[in-house]
């Protein structure tokens, strides 16, 4: 499990010309399916969704989900690995994120309950000139040709070298996250 203070920036890439961030040390294919937080259930140390096993929690963990009434949840799969992340806003740039690695089989098991929201993309993990890794994210399926770039930072306030490529800045709008994103693309 890791718990952290997820700060970072975002922004809107016009990828019209060239793509110079797909010059990288890795890319890799992201589908996240965004859950029903209510739907989650704590039994004694288990983490489970509607029945499905997920992780066992530590104290911390479990004060951190008992006390929100609705933290953003959704199970990523990157590559050929699966997680489970539940993240809440504390501030414009920065999140309290909660993620575990889980196994690939419970995550298809709770995939295949109903049709979550959920966005696909091909990430690209770019190295700036101040040697930040900016992730690139070119979505595909219903948001195909959206660009978006975001990069973790020790604090809001630290210098970044910011690409020329980037466009408008995103940090902090929330029709712009990957949640709301994927909630969009479920409505129509």
């Amino acid at each position: 499990m890791v718990h952290s203070m997820e700060i970072e920036r975002r922004f809107f890439i016009d990828g019209r010309s060239n793509k110079p961030w797909r010059d990288c040390i890795k890319s890799s294919l992201i589908k996240q399916y965004y859950l029903d937080f209510s739907s989650f259930q704590i039994g004694g140390r288990s983490l489970n969704y509607q029945g499905v096993f997920l992780v066992e929690l530590n104290d911390e963990e479990i004060k951190i989900i008992s006390s929100s009434d609705n933290l953003t949840s959704r199970i990523r799969k990157i590559d050929d690995k699966a997680f489970l992340t539940m993240k809440e806003k504390i501030s414009h740039a920065t999140a309290i994120e909660l993620e575990w690695e889980i196994k690939t089989k419970n995550a298809d098991d709770i995939i295949d309950l109903k049709s979550f929201p959920h966005i696909e993309k091909i990430r690209y993990y770019w190295v700036g000139l101040d040697n930040l890794v900016w992730e690139v994210d070119e979505f595909e399926g219903g948001l195909a040709g959206l660009i978006l770039a975001e990069v973790e930072l020790g604090d809001e306030n630290q210098e970044v070298n910011l690409p020329h490529w980037l466009g408008m800045e995103l940090t902090g709008l929330a029709n712009w996250s990957n949640a709301a994103l994927a909630k969009t693309l479920k409505n129509n």
